[in-house]
């Protein structure tokens, strides 16, 4: 994915990449229509990565579920838009990360 996106944005979608890999082992991804999911074998899709012009976003498919959600979305997903790799080191996209661990996701 990281080919395709805005040169700017690659150190960002590099940095959550790292960062949802490091926090949740055993993962598996796809990509499909330009978007990366991360998934375990239990809980299925559990975090979409969807990189835009300006801006990362990173979907929590379960994220009404978490005990803070995050603030952007519809439905069952709950989503933050990032536009730099320090906004990545935000102790709650961490948090967030490892409540999708425990959460189903898209089967």
């Amino acid at each position: 994915m990281r080919r395709r996106v805005m040169p700017d944005l690659n150190p960002l979608v590099k940095r959550l990449d790292e960062l949802i890999r490091e926090t949740l082992p055993g993962l598996q991804y796809a990509i499909k229509w330009g978007k990366v999911y991360y998934g375990l074998p239990n809980l299925g899709w559990i975090i979409e990565l969807a990189a835009y012009d300006v801006s990362v976003n990173v979907v929590f498919l379960s994220g009404t579920d978490f005990e803070n959600p995050p603030p952007l979305g519809e439905g069952r997903s709950r989503y933050v838009k990032l536009k730099s790799p320090g906004e990545a080191e935000a102790l709650e996209i961490r948090q967030w990360i490892e409540q999708a661990g425990r959460m189903p996701g898209w089967k």
